[in-house]
């Protein structure tokens, strides 16, 4: 399989006492590269970037990288809706070894498509690493419209995008006007295999925080062409997809891979807080489902 394509797990942040558990980060780590994962995401929106300081922020990306010693490729996750502090954060990753980074829409500020374009240029302009771009309009209010995306796939070190608005007609847009090499990636489990049917190379994915065999193999038949198998696998899944959503992501991820024994503590920094008891309930029920308890 191609370097950055198939399923990439957009990994947890496991947090003791609201400190980062570096050794449950590990464990994930060698759990998800086990469970045959094409790709790992720290400090994307499921690692709760957003709740990381700026050291923890890079501490993480350092001891993935670290971790994961080449065996698949690590996307860091080193948006901001501060230009300044993007460079910066890439810089970083950099600095550790990321092969990529995903880079968000700035969140908050609202800039129009050109201020899109000058933020995402200033930054694969001043680092030298590739970027994949990160549009997901339900969390910032911004949506990059293909138009801007195919302005920015004309700047070298911009290699893909991370598309999570959940409109295929978005998407088939983006690839008809980006250029051939260009990598969509799903940001979306529930669309990751029709994604892949109009040209996507894959998913980042939340639900293989649980189940990385599980998505690992639905890319792989969906990027094989096999129609019938994927659809299958989407069906199997789609309830767990379901269950990754009954509360705030990455919330029932987190506490999954506490059920399963992957770290000691599920719960996520405040503002969320951990899950309530119907939301558990459907977490259970698919996992069980899924046999993964």
């Amino acid at each position: 399989m191609e370097k950055y394509h198939g399923a990439i797990v957009a990994i947890v942040t496991p947090f003791i006492n609201d400190e980062l558990d570096e050794q449950g980060l590990i464990d994930l780590i060698e759990f998800q590269i086990s469970g045959g994962t094409n790709g790992i995401v720290p400090c994307g929106t499921t690692g709760e970037s957003a709740t990381l300081d700026f050291d923890e922020h890079k501490r993480v990306i350092e001891l993935t990288v670290k971790t994961v010693n080449g065996r698949v490729p690590v996307i860091a996750g080193t948006g901001a809706n501060n230009t300044k502090e993007a460079i910066e954060l890439t810089e970083s990753a950099k600095a550790s070894g990321a092969d990529a980074v995903l880079s968000v829409t700035p969140y908050y500020n609202k800039p129009s498509q050109e201020g899109l374009y000058q933020h995402f240029k200033a930054i694969a302009e001043t680092v030298d690493i590739p970027m994949f771009l990160y549009n997901v309009p339900s969390r910032t209010s911004i949506n990059i419209l293909p138009e801007t995306v195919a302005r920015l796939a004309e700047l070298k070190n911009i290699i893909g995008i991370k598309e999570a608005c959940a409109s295929l007609q978005q998407i088939s847009e983006v690839i008809r006007q980006c250029p051939d090499d260009f990598i969509l990636l799903s940001g979306d489990d529930f669309t990751s295999m029709p994604t892949v049917f109009v040209g996507g190379k894959g998913v980042i994915s939340v639900t293989s925080n649980v189940h990385p065999r599980g998505m690992a193999d639905l890319m792989e038949a969906a990027l094989a062409g096999d129609i019938k198998k994927a659809n299958e696998l989407h069906y199997t899944l789609f309830p767990l997809m379901t269950s990754m959503f009954s509360a705030p992501n990455p919330v029932p991820a987190k506490k999954g891979v506490e059920l399963m024994g992957k770290i000691k503590d599920g719960l996520p920094r405040l503002p969320l807080t951990g899950i309530d008891d119907k939301a558990l309930t459907v977490l259970t029920g698919a996992m069980k489902d899924a046999g993964l308890l």
